[in-house]
C-alpha cells in the first residue's frame, strides 16, 4: 500500500499533521523494511553465535530501548533515527521469537498464533483508545507508542510465522520466502479488486514482510545442509546493512518519504 492509497480510505485515514512521526508510503519504504526483517533475522543469528545467548538478548534489548528513547525525543520523522529503530526491532523481535522457542522451548505452532493474539490485542487497544488504525495518524505521543507496540508485535509474529513454514511444516526457507512473497501480493489484491480497506491491507503486508524477509535471508546465509547458500550469517547480516544504509542515506538526502 502506498500513501495515496491509505490516504483514499475516508475518515478512517486522517490527513496527516506535518509534525508526523513516520515516513511516507512509497516502494523505498516496503523495500528497505523487507531489508531490515532480513537484516535482524541473521543479525540476532549472528549475535548469538559468537557470544552469550543472554548477553546479546541484552545489548538487544538495550540497543532497541536506546533507538525508541531517541525517536520518541523527536519532533518529526528523520529517516536515520526512525529506520535505526526498526533494525534494533527486528533484531529484538527475532531474538523474543527464539527465546520462546530456544530457551523456552516453545514451538512455533504456539508462539505464531500467540504473538498473532498479542498483535490483535494492541490492534484493539489503539483502535478503542484512539479510533484509528492509521500510520498517518502518529503524531502525539500515545499513538506513537500504539505504532511502535504493534510494530515490535508484527517482527516477533513473522519471525515465528516464517519458522514455522520453514522449520515446522518442513518447506525450508526458499519455498517459505516464495509462499511469503506470493502471500504479500494479496492483501494489495483485496484492496484493489475486492474493496478491503487501505488500513487493514497495509498492515497485513507489513506483518508478511517479516517473514519474507527473514526466509530470503535465512536462505542465503544458512549453509547448505540446511537448504542455505552458505554465504554465512556475518556476511549477509553486512550486505544487507550496507543496503539499509544506503537506501535511509538517499532518503535522507533526498526527503522522498517526508510529507509535503
Amino acid at each position: 500500500m502506498t500513501t495515496a492509497q491509505l490516504r483514499q480510505n475516508g475518515p478512517q485515514a486522517p490527513v496527516r499533521h506535518a509534525m508526523s512521526k513516520v515516513p511516507e508510503v512509497t516502494a523505498l519504504f516496503w523495500i528497505i523494511k523487507v531489508l531490515t526483517t532480513g537484516m535482524g533475522e541473521t543479525a540476532s543469528d549472528y549475535l548469538a553465535h559468537v557470544m552469550d545467548p543472554m548477553i546479546a538478548v541484552a545489548l538487544g534489548g538495550l540497543g532497541l530501548v536506546v533507538a525508541l528513547a531517541v525517536q520518541f525525543s523527536v519532533r518529526r520523522y528523520v529517516a536515520w533515527i526512525y529506520w535505526t529503530a526498526i533494525v534494533m526491532v527486528s533484531v529484538f523481535g527475532t531474538m523474543a521469537a527464539d527465546v520462546l522457542h530456544v530457551a523456552l522451548n516453545v514451538p512455533y505452532l504456539v508462539s505464531t498464533p500467540f504473538f498473532l493474539l498479542a498483535l490483535a490485542a494492541i490492534f484493539g487497544a489503539w483502535y478503542a483508545t484512539e479510533r484509528t488504525l492509521s500510520i498517518h495518524s502518529i503524531h502525539t505521543r500515545r499513538r506513537e507508542a500504539f505504532y511502535w507496540a504493534t510494530v515490535l508485535a508484527t517482527f516477533a509474529l513473522g519471525t515465528a510465522a516464517g519458522d514455522l513454514t520453514a522449520v515446522t511444516m518442513n518447506l525450508g526457507y526458499l519455498d517459505s520466502a516464495v509462499l511469503f512473497a506470493v502471500l504479500i501480493a494479496v492483501p494489495a489484491l483485496a484492496h484493489r479488486w475486492m474493496g478491503l480497506g487501505a488500513i487493514p491491507a497495509f498492515w497485513a503486508a507489513y506483518v508478511l514482510t517479516r517473514p519474507l524477509g527473514a526466509s530470503l535471508a535465512d536462505w542465503m546465509a544458512l549453509p547448505h545442509s540446511r537448504g542455505g547458500l552458505g554465504l554465512g550469517l556475518g556476511p549477509v547480516t553486512m550486505g544487507w546493512t550496507l543496503a539499509i544504509l544506503a537506501l535511509v542515506g538517499y532518503l535522507a538526502a533526498t526527503r522522498k518519504d517526508v510529507a509535503r
